[in-house]
């Protein structure tokens, strides 16, 4: 991956240019750095959306004490949660950023971890057993002798109501936690906090072989399990320049649109559960255990699966695989009509959904909301067609894509997407070839020193692996992309002006996954 670097003064200039006249209306990845002496910044990854162009520029301050670099987060609206991580994660200061907080760690937290002259000692963060304050929005900015100047903002006034939805609630979907002003039923400002699962998972990553980071993969996004992995095996088997056998790559696309399929199936069920509907999230839950016991029998797990490996895959399909893939492939659509008869022409489906929660094409774009509720809002953000991997260019298949930009639209994009992986599979599934399916690699793994970037087209989106590399057998950095901050991130334009009944639909339908966003 070649990355230029641009001086911190010529930052923002250059990043308008690229977005003005290039097009590169994508915002990807911002990735936080720490390059030791050379300075403290970021690299960013953007693409034209029209295209599929990409590049990659990087900008870093040498002043390690408040490294400061211009915000980016007025050019994409992603870039606001992006930098806040970076922040939190840095300490790096991005000037005029309207709400420059602490996204994942507490606010009493002390230093940047994953800074390589970060101090670890439990004195300076002990377990607290307390509340943290809830801070302010506040921003940065350059005063004319060079200092940097906080100028803090108020988020909620004095006279606003304020309700806390989650992090207990089961309609965030896990601990996620929504402060919501409200007036009456209408939701009138929304803040977002993360981090209630945060486990450090990049920084653990630093210290394990990258054999050992496979396992972190499948607890992201759990029900991206095959997907997540098969990110990581790519970006360093290209990496090595490994090539994996072609039945190594009929497998991992098999059983990438089979975690595709179960995801959607308890997508299905937990947005009838959050609408009241029990009987479909029954019927889901019915057939997504058909998918887990194939999973099972061939890899050993049913929600953790720990298959893919660097090189291949941990162990070769079962004798009756096929057999009962394809029993799948033919008992499924069947079920599809059963779920649209109880659930999808429902009038009080169709009452809750339609209309609500818009995102429109170029909100999306800004906001990276990739997966589903990009192509529900008309964007073709599918990576399986921008950017082909595994067999995706060798077999037909549909990227479904609807306009209206709303919940329902975002239901049926999961609905249709369900029929293209039984379509995928039903090419593949009768043509696996013989081989092997694993090639051999040294048993201690390094790859060459640079950066290397790979992304897949996970059930919620864009899952995207960012490596560099010193030549040792740990990462220097890795930075995973998680598939859930943008639909987080886009809340707000959401919610606001909609009542309070519609979060349930509305966050249902973004379908995020809170350990792949916390990480």
């Amino acid at each position: 991956m070649n990355i230029t670097f641009i001086q911190p003064e010529k930052f923002r200039e250059q990043m308008e240019y690229l977005r003005r006249e290039r097009g590169m209306d994508f915002l990807r990845e911002l990735v936080g750095m720490d390059w030791g002496e050379e300075g403290i910044g970021a690299v960013y990854l953007l693409e034209n959306s029209e295209t599929k162009e990409n590049v990659q520029v990087a900008t870093r301050s040498t002043n390690r004490e408040a490294p400061a670099i211009p915000t980016v987060s007025d050019i994409w609206k992603i870039a606001e949660m992006y930098e806040r991580e970076a922040f939190d994660f840095f300490g790096i200061i991005f000037t005029g950023h309207p709400d420059l907080r602490r996204l994942f760690l507490r606010n009493d937290w002390v230093g940047y971890p994953l800074r390589k002259d970060y101090d670890e000692s439990e004195k300076l963060n002990p377990v607290r057993m307390f509340s943290e304050n809830v801070e302010n929005d506040c921003t940065h900015t350059l005063a004319p002798d060079g200092t940097l100047q906080r100028n803090p903002d108020t988020l909620f006034g004095n006279n606003e109501y304020i309700i806390n939805i989650g992090p207990q609630h089961p309609a965030t979907h896990g601990v996620l936690r929504f402060r919501l002003s409200l007036e009456g039923e209408v939701i009138k400002k929304t803040d977002v906090h993360c981090g209630y699962i945060h486990r450090g998972i990049e920084k653990i990553s630093e210290r394990l072989t990258y054999p050992q980071i496979l396992a972190l993969t499948d607890r992201l996004d759990y029900l991206s399990a095959h997907q997540n992995r098969h990110a990581l095996c790519m970006c360093i088997e290209k990496a090595m320049d490994v090539e994996v056998t072609e039945r190594t790559q009929y497998i991992r696309t098999i059983m990438d649109e089979l975690q595709r399929i179960d995801s959607h199936l308890l997508f299905i069920s937990c947005a009838a559960m959050d609408l009241g509907a029990l009987t479909t999230f029954i019927y889901g839950f019915r057939d997504r255990e058909k998918i887990l016991d194939i999973f099972e029998e061939v890899t050993g797990g049913r929600l953790i699966q720990n298959y893919n490996v660097i090189g291949g895959v941990q162990a070769d399909i079962t004798a009756t695989f096929a057999e009962k893939v394809k029993a799948f492939c033919k008992y499924i659509p069947k079920k599809i009509k059963e779920y649209n008869d109880v659930f999808t022409n429902n009038i009080i489906t169709r009452k809750r959904m339609v209309g609500v929660g818009v995102l429109g094409r170029d909100e999306a774009i800004s906001f990276g909301c990739t997966g589903g509720t990009g192509r529900a809002s008309g964007w073709a953000c599918d990576v399986r067609k921008r950017h082909p991997y595994a067999l995706y260019d060798k077999v037909d298949f549909k990227e479904v894509i609807y306009q209206n930009g709303d919940s329902f639209s975002r239901y049926l994009v999961r609905i249709d997407e369900i029929m293209e992986s039984v379509r995928i599979i039903e090419q593949l599934i009768d043509n696996i070839p013989e081989g092997d399916y694993k090639v051999k690699t040294k048993p201690v793994i390094r790859i060459p020193e640079g950066s290397y970037h790979a992304a897949v087209e996970g059930s919620r989106g864009e899952f995207g692996v960012f490596i560099e590399s010193r030549g040792e057998k740990s990462p220097y950095r890795i930075k995973f992309r998680p598939m859930g901050l943008p639909l987080v991130a886009c809340m707000g334009t959401l919610l606001n002006g909609n009542k309070i009944a519609d979060l349930m639909t509305i966050g249902a339908t973004l379908d995020y996954v809170i350990p792949d966003i916390d990480r």
